[in-house]
């Protein structure tokens, strides 16, 4: 039997007792989803587009069961990688903290509009005490303003465009920016969509640590302006996606003040180790860029979808952005609590404070600390358990939480191998990258439900894995 509807209501909302017992029927699976990640598979793929073509439909004049959608949603879930585990060591993971979760059930039911302060005054507060903290994070000061994104992608968008406008005003045409090749694909993809072409990118070298070095970048700079071009923005990283590497950004704060240059760092996947005492002493010199991304999905161990701009001067951040309409005119420009609308691209978005604010609140900021700390320790340990085999090849230190590696004198097939049979144990899931055009396999380890026992049995994967390719 479908679903009851209300009458007289477009067929469009539930019955109390029914929303009820569909709320209660996904309350019970996530439990239940949750308890048992820790013996779920770390990949299970297996028949996963088979089911996927089985899936492919256009939605239904009448209405559908519940019963049969829930059943479909949960298939799908069932046939992915896992995500949310603690074998998930691949890429960056997110973790999808269950009140988190939570708190986006409520925000999503609620549905209130965040991106215009003077529709939800309290409401924008709770988000706007989210983006205040996270430049406290970083020691920016207090004319500083934060904005929630879908993601890094966003986050890097909007920081290239606000300095864009804040260094080279209305006629970019003859603009330089500068990046390792170690940076994220979105910063030069954010670059081209801002309207530089690869004749405005200049790559600087980087040290045997895979670390921008900032003396050739102050050459780059000088080479480049006295060729009559004007340098206006330089990205370095805390913490690259490949390898982990954190440029030094003191030194590169030093030439981006010398010659004028916007420094906005990516520190997507690393800026909230800052919580630790390691990452505050690694990352020495971001409290004095211009602007930060920080992806709290990665960091926070939140959902997909939540990323973070933090930059020193709001105003510039504003200006960028701004863009005014007359069906706004009945309300109030940012003062007191900002107008989201007015800082990023996006004016329609859902209230992403609230899915931050909650797991903070009720958990405390010192959890996260400590969570990070702890992935800390992982990785050096298992830097150092992988140094101790033979076999392996770690041409790069664990300068964060990410561990390359690859099998020793080995061609990349060989390495290829080596990946497809510790992903085939289906208890650890690794990606790969290349570096300096070779196979590189990489430990990523941030999920808050990885601990010790499951990093101790992915480097005896790794090791088992090595040694039946070398035959011993």
């Amino acid at each position: 039997m479908s679903a009851a509807f209300r009458k007289g209501r477009l067929g469009l909302d539930p019955e109390p007792a029914e929303m009820r017992r569909m709320g209660e029927a996904v309350l019970a699976y996530l439990i239940a989803f949750i308890e048992g990640l820790d013996d779920a598979p770390a990949a299970a793929t297996d028949g996963a587009l088979e089911l996927a073509r089985r899936l492919r439909a256009s939605p239904p004049e009448d209405p559908g069961r519940f019963e049969d959608l829930f059943e479909q949603v949960r298939a799908a879930v069932a046939h992915t990688l896992e995500f949310a585990g603690p074998g998930y060591l691949a890429y960056i993971p997110g973790g999808g903290l269950f009140t988190a979760a939570l708190a986006d059930f409520l925000a999503q039911g609620v549905n209130r509009f965040v991106g215009l302060w003077q529709t939800s005054p309290a409401v924008a507060q709770l988000e706007e005490n989210v983006c205040r903290w996270i430049c406290d994070v970083f020691d920016l000061p207090a004319d500083a303003r934060g904005i929630l994104t879908s993601g890094g992608s966003m986050a890097n968008l909007s920081a290239v465009v606000t300095a864009r406008h804040a260094k080279l005003g209305d006629d970019p045409s003859d603009g330089v920016y500068y990046v390792s090749e170690q940076a994220h694909a979105s910063v030069t993809k954010a670059a081209a969509i801002a309207g530089f072409s690869r004749k405005h990118l200049r790559i600087v070298p980087t040290d045997a640590e895979l670390r921008m070095d900032p003396e050739a970048l102050r050459a780059l700079v000088r080479e480049d302006r006295r060729a009559g071009a004007r340098p206006f923005l330089v990205v370095p990283s805390a913490g690259t996606t490949n390898t982990g590497a954190i440029d030094p950004l003191d030194a590169i704060a030093d030439v981006a003040a010398d010659e004028g240059l916007w420094m906005h760092v990516d520190a997507a996947y690393g800026g909230f180790f800052r919580l630790t005492e390691r990452g505050r002493a690694r990352f020495r010199g971001i409290e004095r860029a211009d602007s930060i991304t920080v992806d709290p999905h990665k960091g926070l161990f939140l959902p997909y979808g939540t990323g973070a701009l933090a930059v020193r001067d709001g105003a510039a951040l504003r200006d960028a952005h701004f863009e005014g309409a007359a069906y706004l005119q009945d309300l109030q420009p940012t003062g007191e609590l900002p107008n989201y609308s007015e800082l990023s691209p996006e004016l329609s978005r859902d209230w992403r404070g609230l899915r931050v604010w909650m797991p903070l609140v009720l958990h405390g900021v010192g959890a996260f600390r400590r969570a990070l700390d702890e992935k800390l320790d992982l990785a050096a340990w298992i830097d150092g358990e992988l140094r101790s085999d033979p076999r392996l090849d770690l041409p790069w230190s664990t300068q964060l939480t990410v561990t390359p590696f690859r099998l020793r004198d080995a061609d990349d097939a060989a390495n290829a191998e080596l990946l497809r049979r510790i992903n085939a144990s289906r208890r650890v899931v690794l990606s790969s990258t290349r570096v300096g055009g070779r196979f590189v396999l990489r430990v990523c380890i941030v999920s808050h439900r990885t601990h010790r026992d499951r990093v101790e049995e992915a480097a005896g994967i790794i090791r088992a894995a090595a040694a039946e390719l070398a035959g011993d």
